[in-house]
């Protein structure tokens, strides 16, 4: 079996993330490493708190904090609402800790002496009426390319070009929206990635499984415009990682940290050596380390599409210039945007639905049901609440639900609580076997491929294989004139309920767990073998009929709903 190492994008520590920010990257990052240890593969699924930089400075002052306690108490939270949701992480991290300090200096003392950094004395945007230096994305104003209104001081995320405050159009202050802004001179460190473009350039051209985003994304920041630039690594800032060559200091660096992006990513390599320190594992080296036996590891990355220059040019800039055996990721799968009822997500505005408020009203697989089979894989998604109760209620209830309900109470009241001997399989027995077989081979391959609305798809149609079954078959009615034939129907229908477990457990995991307690039968292998697995519950095997697995969402619930969730609109 093989290694596979699993990162998501990193949550901002300065408040509780919205929807479409979970389906981006933690979700469906959850979704494979989940099925990837159902395989038998051996995973590493690694997440934390992205905690430096101003927006974290400016929260905390907001709650009357010290920093520092905000991103502990934050990290805290933000931990307890992703076990909420089931997201399945070996660690959850944190890149204000000692691990990602020593080795985000570490990795700007090795590039500096690999000559790929430079000192540069520069002028930035100072805001007289915040009485301070204002960070990229503390700057908005109009996209120079595109026109986009509000474009921010490092990137436009209507066309993705990557940006510096001085290109924006009537610029202005985020935090006081002040326009009294003029250009002061500071020093800082810069990435000089301009000299990893053609190296770079092969290895992302060598991808070539990657997605069409992915790729179209990182090509754009290469070759558009005056192509890729070099990058500021410092800020004027006192919360963040001081700047050090290594572990000696940095003169003229004095006050100063290095930016978020440069720290951030670095601190999925930290995050391992954190998960060491905590007790959870004993050899970090093996997945990051090449010379350590990483060169065996398939590493895949999640992210939505605005982080993705980030993580296939400036984080690989980083890797591949220190010219150390670091493991460089093999698969970056991206995700498009989901909306909120025809609009954005808005903190500011109370508008859309959040991570803790979607927990408070209904329990997390809902969530994980609707947000993964409307991925947004290859366009942006738009969540509704008439298209999440539609959605919801026919396949988790009508489908899923109703049919182990059906099987279970018929059973029940012909039977026993039992499986039911006699009788042997026909051709609709042998026919429904072949087709979920088939359609097994079909889920495991769009899985594999990380695709994750067919994996839905197809998950779906094995759910429906079984009712399709049911209602073609009718053992009630088959039971009043051949109850052995009867007897084997039955048998092979909840014979599919620890099927259904298994193969919906990366997509709902709760349910998948109450479905197995149900029949009294532990988590088992992945199906390889689906015929031996569906018949795998003897005659005499006693369950229970289980509660409701998913009530429906009812129309009072979505007027309800809509009412609270929909903030002030633009």
């Amino acid at each position: 079996m093989a290694r596979h190492l699993i990162t998501s994008a990193i949550p901002y520590i300065n408040g509780i993330k919205h929807l479409g920010n979970l389906v981006g990257s933690q979700l469906p990052a959850d979704l494979y490493a989940r099925y990837l240890r159902g395989r038998g593969h051996e995973v590493m699924f690694l997440c934390a708190t992205d905690e430096h930089g101003t927006p974290a400075e400016l929260a905390a002052a907001k709650a009357g904090k010290p920093v520092a306690d905000y991103c502990a108490e934050m990290h805290d939270v933000q931990a307890t609402i992703a076990a909420g949701f089931g997201l399945s992480f070996d660690h959850f991290g944190r890149s204000s800790s000692p691990q990602n300090r020593a080795l985000t200096q570490h990795f700007a003392g090795v590039l500096a002496a690999e000559g790929l950094i430079e000192e540069v004395t520069e002028k930035q945007v100072y805001s007289n009426a915040d009485g301070r230096f204002l960070p990229d994305r503390y700057i908005e104003g109009t996209c120079p390319n595109c026109g986009f209104e509000s474009a921010r001081g490092d990137q436009c995320d209507n066309c993705t070009k990557q940006l510096d405050p001085v290109d924006l159009i009537n610029p202005r202050s985020t935090i006081s929206g002040s326009t009294d802004l003029e250009m002061r001179d500071t020093k800082h460190l810069f990435l000089r990635q301009s000299q990893m473009k053609d190296r770079l350039d092969e290895w992302i051209s060598s991808k070539t499984d990657w997605p069409v985003l992915t790729t179209s994304i990182a090509k754009k920041w290469l070759h558009d415009g005056d192509g890729l630039r070099d990058r500021g690594i410092t800020r004027d800032l006192e919360w963040g990682v001081p700047v050090k060559r290594g572990d000696a200091d940095w003169p003229g660096m004095e006050g100063k940290v290095f930016y978020v992006w440069f720290d951030a990513p670095i601190e999925y390599i930290a995050c391992a050596q954190e998960w060491v320190d905590a007790g959870k594992g004993t050899d970090w080296e093996r997945w990051w380390r090449t010379d350590k036996g990483a060169d065996d590891v398939r590493y895949t990355q999640f992210m939505g599409k605005d982080n993705v220059p980030f993580h296939t040019l400036s984080f690989p800039a980083t890797i591949m210039g220190s010219n150390e055996p670091w493991k460089l990721v093999d698969y970056i799968k991206s995700f498009n945007f989901l909306t909120y009822d025809g609009g954005q997500f808005s903190t500011s505005r109370g508008r859309g639905v959040f991570m803790d408020q979607a927990l408070e009203i209904l329990p997390s697989d809902y969530w994980r049901w609707w947000l993964l089979s409307h991925a947004p894989e290859t366009s942006d998604a738009e969540f509704t609440w008439e298209d999440f109760q539609a959605s919801t209620n026919k396949d988790l209830a009508d489908v899923l639900g109703n049919f182990i309900s059906r099987i279970t109470k018929f059973c029940r009241s012909k039977f026993g609580e039992a499986v039911p001997e006699g009788g042997t399989f026909g051709p609709a027995e042998e026919a429904l076997i072949a087709d979920i077989t088939t359609r097994v081979q079909r889920y495991q391959a769009h899985m594999d491929a990380i695709d994750v609305r067919k994996s839905a798809q197809e998950l779906r149609a094995i759910w429906a294989a079984g009712n399709e079954y049911l209602q073609a078959e009718a053992p009630w009615t088959t039971f009043k004139t051949d109850p052995e034939k009867a007897a084997a129907q039955v048998r092979l229908a909840l014979n599919l309920i620890p099927l259904y477990a298994t193969l919906s457990a990366p997509f709902i995991p709760a349910a998948s767990a109450s479905m197995l307690e149900a029949m009294h039968v532990e988590a088992a292998g992945w199906p390889d073998d689906v015929a031996a697995v569906l018949t795998s519950l003897a005659p005499g095997h006693v369950f229970e009929v289980p509660e409701v697995l998913f009530a429906k969402i009812t129309d009072d619930d979505v007027a309800d709903w809509s009412v609270r969730f929909a903030g002030t609109r633009d």
